[in-house]
């Protein structure tokens, strides 16, 4: 079983930065692509950035230039670090990761949730 821990989300007035973090733990053979989704009430979950292995990049149109996605895959963790953050990217922020068990099949893992909340 793989589990996703997610940290670093909060309050913070419009124009403000935040930094999330999501640790893979468990036991599993690699982790592919990895990425921060959101979902704001009565909206769909939406994806923001997602990254691959080899550490090449994909943004939602609302977040490019403001949010930059990176990861260490030594220590299996993945990062969002969200600049001149706006209320609408108010939403609960949730890690995924695809993850390679040891029989070489995928499966596809979720954080818990981390609350950002943008005040104007």
């Amino acid at each position: 079983q793989v589990q996703l821990a997610e940290s670093g989300g909060g309050l913070v007035q419009a124009g403000g930065s935040l930094r999330l973090s999501c640790t893979a733990s468990g036991f599993f053979f690699s982790i592919n692509d990895m990425g921060w989704y959101r979902q704001a009430p009565g909206n769909q979950r939406e994806l923001v950035a997602s990254v691959t292995l080899g550490g090449s990049t994909n943004y939602a149109d609302s977040v490019k230039g403001r949010f930059t996605i990176s990861r260490d895959n030594a220590k299996n963790t993945v990062y969002l670090q969200m600049n001149s953050l706006k209320p609408e990217d108010t939403a609960i922020y949730y890690c995924n990761a695809f993850v390679k068990n040891f029989r070489l099949s995928m499966n596809t893992y979720w954080g818990q949730g981390t609350q950002v909340t943008v005040s104007s």
